[in-house]
């Protein structure tokens, strides 16, 4: 967002206006935004707002809410630049890893028994949300063993607001390539042979190197490739193929049968609307443009 510029077309008289960047008035107007909209723009269900952590550790969780994963997640807002707000959510971060029972009651309300028997503790989130960062945030980021996200934002004109990740960690979430693609391996040799693991490790190799911050998130049923959300989602092989779903509408695609396929509305694991089969290397390379397609809208 630091080096966008935006503009206006307008059509009449083949004008162009430059639509000028702003900050919003008040902290509160990018929290009330952000809140209102939550799903959309971070794939983040809401859960509350202002979230008190009691008479000893005397704080305001700004936003507290539930990722696509099931990974609990926490959010601040400041309107400007602001030093302290990485470790004022780091400070809440290890309030929530100590108040899981808390939290969870907290899912149990708002979103249900189900939503809160699956919150994943391996990889809680922490999503700072401000004018702007310094170097020194973004190098301290990368020293932490947490998943923290900075967003930048930005207010254009009366009705366009801009979002963009200017550093992303995923802490605990990620984890080694080989011994990960060792367990894939295991995974895929009981369930297909050879061929799927070279798939397997094929598919993550891509998805990992579609650019910088992409995390990885295990879950028992699938394995998501996030970017501030999730764009991709690899299920365990499958007998001769493997599934991943992508966060592409489906209405944009030539849809191929037994290698594209539509599943808007209908059950999966992971998210995502459009199905992609994958059975041979040559699928992979078939997909890229998918993948790419995927990550961009993330």
């Amino acid at each position: 967002m630091s080096g966008l510029k935006l503009f206006r077309t307008n059509t009449m008289n083949s004008g162009m206006t430059e639509v000028t960047p702003r900050l919003a008035e008040a902290e509160a107007d990018v929290q009330g935004l952000v809140e209102a909209h939550m799903e959309t723009l971070l794939g983040v269900r809401f859960l509350t707002s202002e979230y008190g952590t009691g008479p000893v550790h005397g704080g305001r969780i700004d936003s507290l809410g539930l990722d696509e994963n099931g990974s609990p997640v926490i959010v601040e807002y400041k309107r400007g630049v602001d030093a302290g707000v990485i470790n004022q959510g780091l400070f809440y971060l290890a309030w929530l890893m100590d108040h899981r029972a808390e939290f969870e009651q907290l899912v149990r309300d708002r979103l249900g028994v189900t939503a809160a028997a699956q919150v994943l503790w391996s990889g809680p989130r922490l999503i700072c949300i401000a004018g702007d960062f310094t170097r020194y945030d973004v190098h301290a980021v990368r020293e932490h063993r947490r998943s923290i996200d900075l967003v930048r934002y930005r207010l254009f004109g009366s009705d366009l607001l801009g979002l963009e990740t200017v550093a992303s960690v995923s802490g605990g979430m990620q984890v080694a390539r080989r011994p990960r693609r060792q367990a894939v391996a295991r995974a895929a040799a009981g369930a297909g042979g050879a061929s799927m693991v070279e798939l397997a490790n094929a598919v993550d190799e891509v998805l990992l190197g579609l650019g910088d911050g992409v995390n990885r998130v295990e879950r028992k049923t699938y394995r998501a490739y996030q970017r501030l959300r999730n764009f991709a989602c690899l299920c365990p092989p499958q007998r001769s193929k493997l599934l991943v779903y992508l966060k592409v509408d489906p209405q944009d695609v030539d849809l191929v049968p037994g290698f594209t396929r539509d599943v808007s509305g209908l059950g999966h694991h992971g998210t995502g609307d459009l199905e992609v089969q994958l059975r041979t290397p040559r699928d992979v390379e078939r997909a890229q443009d998918l993948f790419r397609a995927s990550y961009a809208a993330a």
